[in-house]
């Protein structure tokens, strides 16, 4: 069965209403109560700031529509800034605060030290852009969803792009040491040697936050690379990819959707020209996608930013669940979120039994003239 309360609600933004079904029973609250977690200040906040806005525009569609089965949508809003132990806290309190569903984290590692705190207390915890594989694939969190496809696929997609588009037989593999930036390295690492086409030459990682990054740049350069993997997030590409054009390296930069973001473009400058990330599929062809952008333009007045249409897609994926389940209950949430279709930004999707998304992907972007451009 294929829910059509997405596409209602994207109507919703051309002015349209949606009908709100009858009141069921199977609610505790009087709202429906949504976390929105991740980074809404520090160097990440562009990451985690548009899925804020994403659950703020749903929820006054929502609401304004009579809510879903009868109950408003209340946000609650709690900034991680990508940090371990900020993440555990911030869970805590949503709990105390008798958070139902949650929306986040953005960043793999902060968002794998929360799930046990939340799975804990049955809460259902959907991502837009929390990739590492093992959030899904150990079984471990069985609460989690997400709308982005998983750093193997992404890894495979750039390791491919790589080899068979570039023709690079020598590539350095280097990572921020995170959760995040090293499971994709590592990924990487393993299919480039699997590979049998190419010789990884460096596999190293380097530090977060680091001032001076032209330690790795030298090593990089007696590495003889030809190409730079990176895993990691745009603080520190930005600064690698600086540090290699003003030494001369000439190894292409190639990243993952940490770094596929325009804060890379803007704090890189010119240093970013030609650099290569993968990102989620472009699918601003899409009618919903569109009218969600749309959405974010007249309520912000600027374009909405990174993962924003995943983190719309996952509060339609929810909302649609809430409304087949009847409830917040995690067992029945998980029944629904596997056996129905949605229509979202991102695509038509439903969730295999792991929590991934079906029918989402990745592809390799490269900054052209200032801007990311999707390389067909």
């Amino acid at each position: 069965m294929k829910l059509n309360l997405s596409k209602k609600l994207i109507a919703a933004t051309a002015g349209l209403m949606l009908i709100a079904a009858a009141p069921v029973a199977g609610f505790a609250e009087d709202t429906i109560k949504l976390g929105v977690v991740g980074p809404h200040s520090g160097d990440l906040a562009s990451y985690g700031l548009p899925s804020v806005n994403a659950a703020k525009i749903l929820a006054e569609q929502i609401n304004a529509a009579g809510g879903i089965n009868g109950k408003k949508i209340e946000l609650l809003v709690e900034d991680t800034v990508c940090d371990a132990k900020t993440a555990t806290d911030v869970a805590t309190k949503l709990i105390s605060d008798g958070a139902q569903i949650v929306l986040g984290g953005i960043c793999s590692g902060s968002t794998k030290a929360a799930l046990p705190i939340y799975k804990d207390s049955g809460i259902l915890v959907m991502s837009p852009s929390a990739t590492n594989p093992a959030l899904t694939q150990s079984g471990d969190y069985d609460n989690f969803f997400r709308t982005i496809a998983p750093d193997d696929a992404q890894a495979q997609l750039d390791v491919d792009f790589a080899l068979d588009k570039l023709g690079y037989t020598k590539i350095a593999v280097v990572h921020d040491k995170g959760d995040y930036g090293k499971g994709f390295a590592e990924f990487a690492k393993k299919f480039l040697e699997e590979s049998g086409k190419a010789e990884v030459v460096l596999f190293e990682g380097v530090t977060p936050g680091a001032v001076d990054y032209s330690a790795i740049v030298q090593k990089i350069k007696k590495s003889g690379a030809e190409a730079v993997m990176f895993g990691g997030y745009h603080p520190e590409a930005s600064k690698i990819v600086t540090m290699m054009k003003k030494k001369r390296l000439k190894a292409d930069f190639i990243s993952d959707d940490g770094v596929k973001d325009n804060t890379f473009i803007k704090v890189a400058g010119k240093f970013a020209e030609s650099a290569y990330a993968s990102g989620p599929t472009d699918t601003s062809s899409n009618p919903l996608n569109k009218a969600a952008v749309a959405a974010h333009k007249a309520e912000y007045n600027a374009d909405p930013g990174a993962f924003y249409e995943n983190a719309y897609s996952a509060v339609l994926a929810m909302a649609n669940a809430v409304k087949v389940a009847g409830s917040t209950d995690l067992d029945a949430l998980k029944k629904a979120l596997q056996s129905e279709k949605v229509d979202t930004p991102v695509g038509t999707i439903s969730f295999d039994e792991r929590g991934d998304a079906i029918g989402v992907g990745f592809s390799v972007y490269q900054v052209q003239d200032g801007v990311f451009v999707e390389l067909k």
